[in-house]
This record gives C-alpha cells, sequence and structure tokens, in this order.
C-alpha cells in the first residue's frame, strides 16, 4: 500500500508545480497528515519536496521520470525489444531478477527502477540510489556453456556501457578491472553479476548496472569514494530514457557476440580504454598487497598482472585493483 501511494505521489509532484496536500489526499483517499508521513518518506529517499502554505507541496524541480514508452522510443529501428519492466521503489534490480529465476524470465529481460532501497555493490557494500537521477538497471542472461562462460561478463557489460555512453552523449569513458567505469579518473558506474547455476550445465546470469547520471549533493554526502557523474561533463542535458535504451541495445549486441566469439575480439577494445594499461598498479586481496605492473586482460577475462618481470593471470574474486603511481 505505502509503494503505490509514494508511486502516485511521485508522479502528482514530477512535473514541479504545487500540488496542494487536500488534492492529493482526496486522489488518495488518506488524511492530509498520512500524505505528510508518506512525503517524508520521499524526502529520505532523496526528493527535494518543501512545502509552502496555502500552495502545498513541490519537486524543487521538475523530474524526467523514466518510461517505458520513451525507451522504446528511442530504440534502433528494425531491432528487437526484450521485455523491460519500469519500476518507480524497489529494493534491488538485480534481486528482483534474481527472485523470478528460472521460469519467470525471458533472455535480455531488463528491470529498471527510479530508487533502490537496498541497491547492492561489490562484496557486499551499499549502492547509493538517489532517486530518479541515476541509472539502476539489470539484465538477465542465459549462460548456455555453463558458468565457465561467466568470466568475461563484467567486461563484456563495462564495453557495452562505454560503447552506450559515447553514442549518447559523445563522451569517452575509462574501464577499470574488473567491473568499474571511469571518467577522467574517477568512478562514474559499477557492475555487479550475479550467478547461479553449474560450471557445465546451462546457468543464469543477471548483470547489475549503476550508473551515475545526475547525482543530487545530498545523496553525493553519504558516498565514500571518488566518483563523478555524466551530466558533470556535458552542456546537453542527459535524457535517462534515451541513454537507457542505448545501454540495454548495447548489452544485447555485445552479449550476443561474446556468446559466439568468446572475449578474444573484444581484447583490443578493453585495451584501447583500460585506465591502468601499462601502469603500476596494487592488487588488493583481503589484507594482501600485491604491487606490478598492469598488462591488460587475456582471452578468459583475467588481469595480467607483471610482477617482478613474470605476467600472472589474476581470475577475479573478492580483490580490488588500484593505481600505485
Amino acid at each position: 500500500m505505502a509503494k503505490a501511494v509514494r508511486e502516485h505521489l511521485i508522479k502528482m509532484l514530477a512535473k514541479g508545480e504545487f500540488v496542494s496536500g487536500q488534492e492529493m489526499g482526496n486522489q488518495l483517499a488518506i488524511s492530509r497528515s498520512a500524505i505528510s508521513k508518506h512525503i517524508k518518506a520521499l524526502i529520505e529517499m532523496g526528493l527535494d519536496i518543501y512545502s509552502v502554505t496555502g500552495k502545498g507541496y513541490k519537486l524543487s524541480q521538475p523530474i524526467n521520470l523514466l518510461a517505458l514508452d520513451q525507451i522504446i522510443n528511442a530504440w534502433p529501428d528494425n531491432e528487437t525489444v526484450p521485455e523491460i519492466e519500469v519500476h518507480s521503489l524497489i529494493d534491488s534490480t538485480n534481486s528482483y531478477l534474481l527472485r523470478r529465476l528460472p521460469n519467470q524470465v525471458s533472455q535480455g529481460q531488463v528491470c529498471l527502477a527510479e530508487f533502490q532501497s537496498a541497491g547492492r555493490g561489490r562484496r557486499g557494500r551499499q549502492w547509493i540510489s538517489p532517486f530518479g537521477s541515476q541509472i539502476y538497471l539489470s539484465m538477465y542472461w542465459q549462460l548456455s556453456q555453463g558458468l565457465s562462460a561467466a568470466m568475461g561478463l563484467s567486461l563484456v557489460t563495462a564495453l557495452a556501457v562505454s560503447e552506450a555512453i559515447y553514442v549518447n552523449t559523445n563522451i569517452r569513458v575509462q574501464l577499470k578491472w574488473p567491473n568499474d567505469i571511469y571518467l577522467q579518473g574517477v568512478k562514474l558506474a559499477g557492475i555487479l553479476i550475479d550467478l547461479e547455476g553449474q560450471p557445465l550445465e546451462p546457468s543464469h546470469s543477471v548483470i547489475g548496472i549503476g550508473l551515475n547520471v545526475n547525482m543530487p549533493a545530498q545523496a553525493a554526502k553519504q558516498i565514500d569514494q571518488k566518483w563523478t557523474d555524466i551530466q558533470s561533463h556535458s552542456e546537453q542535458k542527459i535524457d535517462r530514457n534515451s541513454l537507457c535504451a542505448q545501454i540495454i541495445y548495447q548489452l544485447v549486441v555485445k552479449l550476443e557476440r561474446y556468446q559466439a566469439e568468446g572475449l578474444t575480439t573484444m581484447i583490443d577494445e578493453w585495451n584501447t580504454q583500460d585506465c591502468y594499461l601499462n601502469k603500476r598498479v596494487k592488487l588488493l586481496t583481503g589484507e594482501r598487497v600485491t604491487k606490478g605492473i598492469c598488462r591488460g586482460v587475456n582471452n578468459q577475462g583475467a588481469l595480467l598482472l607483471e610482477v617482478d618481470g613474470q605476467i600472472k593471470p589474476i581470475y577475479g574474486g573478492e580483490v580490488s585493483l588500484r593505481g600505485d603511481e
């Protein structure tokens, strides 16, 4: 009930015009005090709402909400559109698709949300998810060859997001193994892959993307690392619906290519965008720190780390890569 009420209030306020508490209460058949509580909850989610006596509630600026029809209108001509769901409020887009496994999802199915109450990053970290200003997107992809084919998924996803950003905004980003996207040396987006299945049997993957589009100042205070967003680097207003369409399209294209050819044909593409290629780095694995030189990635998606003149493949897991200049 609360979710439906808040979604309705968001739609009423989206244009950035005053809406009286009485009108809200009449439409939803609830009291003005209940409206006040729901407005407070929306503010806690990151919506900048203020009130003026005699006028009602108003967003500080209009919100261009994600809309399925606009995403489809921005889709490349003559290309098949996968199943796409757009939610206002959700716990986690990845978790939503995982709950639908194995029989309630289709290949390439997408879940988008304006807000995540329990957004997840790598290693159990919270992904800060302010309302209506970023992109929180998850896609289901069956791995017909089993979990052994999952090794390069995060790299393929990063390449797809990179291409989508360039096509949509003309902005070039950098990639950091295994699952981060950077812009001018600062984190712009993260990728989270959830897997279910067996190494050599058809298995399931849910690919999650959190992309900073236009970070609200209030939400930014909660982030404990350096970050940036796309809008800060563009003079043009970023259209999230158009950008979502391009990300989904590029994901499907790249994943189909990966399924047919593997990662081999994408290695050069990765190397041109690798922010640490041929630079000194340090690899953090728990309390252990290994220093070396990044030499790109191999055909399985492993990091090639040169240590004392020898190149060692690093196959992911609970690791973190940092610069060591």
